[in-house]
């Protein structure tokens, strides 16, 4: 399972003028706060990093100071400092004793929203597999040349070209640093050729929002529209009975057994746009059969199996309590517990959700009071395929 993300934040964004003579690109404020931020934030919803690599360069210092022994959920921030500009490649080369074998690569100054699981769940070919934006009007950025998943070209910026953009996003093994022979390096010009020629460079085209914050108008774009772009609507799932069978107080991972289409039902919601959360009512806690850290080890397990098929749920909620219960911490009434929509509405607190498009799924009449509770849609599901089930609800979002 892929583990690490690495984000370059060490260019010097001299087209952004006198913006960044102090502050390095990545940690300008976009949208109220730093851009970095961002994209660590959206990293960090898949729940599949353990830990957050930033390769720093110009004003490397501030990068340090902001993310000092930091961490965002179950992932740590590491910061690598170049003493040089050394390139895309370099930047890699210098961080080598610190890379995983395998790693998601982003660029520090852009953003693309689409399912980062899924692109890494289809890298198990080439040595380098990237994310390519779709779509995208206009000679600003050069053009990649597919052959299935093979990439086979690149044109460069205003031949005219159509097809994909290179997004900078890339799913890396270890052994490209082989390539590099001198530094500076970079990997879009001295690595991605070799790469192309030998046929070890895949791509797969996504649609999607994408910013790049390289240049004054569109960081001015970014500003004003981001916060805006990764509002989305949410689909809130009940668990046992829903995503896999109730057995009564599952707390084993080698005793639960998924719904058909259970996972393929959650990467649909990922790959429309929404949201994807968990919401259980776990009170086996409150009665003594299993304790809590037992529902978080489940729900790690849970998370990689569906990253598995490129899946993922942004959060995980539950409510241990139970007003009934013998164990006296647990033993109270929960505004978390359904049909109390407690759950729904701390969820909406912590994440731009856009309540009116947003939908409940469970299988009992509590979890279709706690969608009414919060003013969401409730479907109550009776059993087949949550696959299809999920895909007949859903609507597109502009972020898909």
């Amino acid at each position: 399972m892929l583990r690490q993300a690495v984000i370059l934040v060490g260019g010097l964004g001299t087209r952004l003028g006198d913006r960044t003579k102090l502050v390095p690109k990545p940690m300008l404020e976009v949208g109220g706060r730093p851009f970095l931020d961002t994209l660590i934030d959206e990293l960090v919803r898949y729940g599949v990093f353990d830990e957050i690599l930033l390769l720093a360069g110009h004003k490397a210092e501030i990068v340090e100071t902001h993310y000092a022994a930091a961490a965002r959920g179950q992932a740590r921030i590491v910061v690598s400092r170049e003493t040089e500009p050394l390139g895309t490649g370099g930047a890699l080369v210098h961080a080598r004793d610190l890379l995983h074998q395998r790693f998601l690569l982003l660029n520090g100054d852009s953003l693309f929203d689409f399912n980062l699981l899924d692109l890494i769940a289809r890298a198990q070919g080439g040595r380098v597999h990237m994310a390519l934006r779709d779509g995208v009007v206009g000679d600003r950025y050069g053009r990649v040349v597919l052959d299935g998943d093979v990439v086979r070209d690149f044109i460069a910026p205003g031949a005219g070209a159509t097809g994909p953009v290179n997004a900078g996003i890339y799913v890396v093994d270890r052994s490209v640093l082989a390539d590099i022979s001198t530094l500076p390096a970079s990997l879009e010009q001295d690595v991605f050729p070799g790469l192309v020629k030998s046929g070890a460079l895949r791509g797969t085209a996504y649609r999607g929002y994408f910013i790049d914050i390289g240049i004054p108008d569109d960081f001015a774009r970014a500003d004003r529209e981001l916060r805006e772009k990764l509002r989305r609507p949410a689909v809130f799932f009940d668990r046992d009975g829903v995503l896999n069978h109730d057995a009564g107080y599952t707390f084993e991972a080698h005793k639960l057994e998924w719904i058909e289409g259970a996972r393929q039902a959650v990467k649909a919601v990922n790959d429309a746009g929404y949201f994807a959360f968990v919401i259980t009512n776990q009170s086996g806690v409150a009665r003594g059969y299993y304790e809590e850290h037992h529902i978080v080890a489940l729900h790690r397990w849970m998370s990689d199996q569906m990253a598995l098929v490129g899946a993922h749920i942004d959060a995980f909620e539950y409510c241990p309590d139970h007003p009934d219960g013998t164990v006296t911490h647990y033993c109270r009434t929960s505004n978390r517990r359904k049909p109390a929509p407690g759950m729904i509405t701390d969820l909406a607190q912590r994440f731009p959700i856009d309540m009116t498009r947003s939908m409940v799924i469970g299988d009992k009449d509590t979890d279709m009071e706690a969608a009414q509770a919060a003013g969401l849609a409730g479907h109550l599901f009776e059993g087949g395929n949550l696959e299809t089930f999920v895909k007949q609800r859903l609507v597109p979002t502009g972020n898909a």
